[in-house]
């Protein structure tokens, strides 16, 4: 799509209109992001405004870490809601994986009282979560782009 002149959507090519989200590595260019909800164990309302705000920076410390960065983040009393950009040389699992460990950790440390009430066995999240790719353009959009490829004849 880079070298293309038209973009999936039709339009001029993406370079002519610089989007912040699209970054470049060393031999990659990439505009990857995942939406994460994490659900605390059995459900369980544990948030309060002040839990969640600094769950936030948190979440915001682990993506430094990562050299990913946190665009969005939300929740209620149960669960959480991430809007990720990171780098491909990031796998998935092992961010979340940090994510709900080193927050899991720090909550309970500092809100222990609070915590205690509501979850009890060292455990804070919910063993499962939610990813799911987005950004971009939509999938039958790229499937036409690929379609429309211009295949050499033999």
């Amino acid at each position: 799509m880079l070298g293309d002149p038209q973009s999936a959507g039709g339009g001029p090519d993406p370079r002519w209109n610089p989007n912040p989200d699209v970054r470049t590595g060393r031999h990659v260019v990439y505009n990857l992001h995942v939406h994460l909800v994490f659900v605390t164990k059995y459900r369980r309302g544990v948030f309060t405004d002040a839990m969640l705000n600094r769950c936030e920076e948190i979440m915001r410390e682990v993506c430094d870490d990562f050299e990913a960065e946190l665009k969005q983040f939300n929740g209620e009393h149960d669960h959480v809601h991430l809007l990720v950009h990171y780098p491909p040389k990031v796998q998935l699992s092992k961010l979340v994986n940090s994510f709900k460990g080193v927050s899991a950790r720090l909550l309970r440390k500092e809100y222990d009282t609070h915590v205690r009430r509501y979850l009890w066995g060292g455990h804070f999240w919910s063993g499962s979560y939610f990813a799911g790719s987005c950004g971009g353009a939509p999938l039958t959009v790229v499937k036409q782009y690929i379609e429309r490829q211009q295949r050499p004849v033999s």
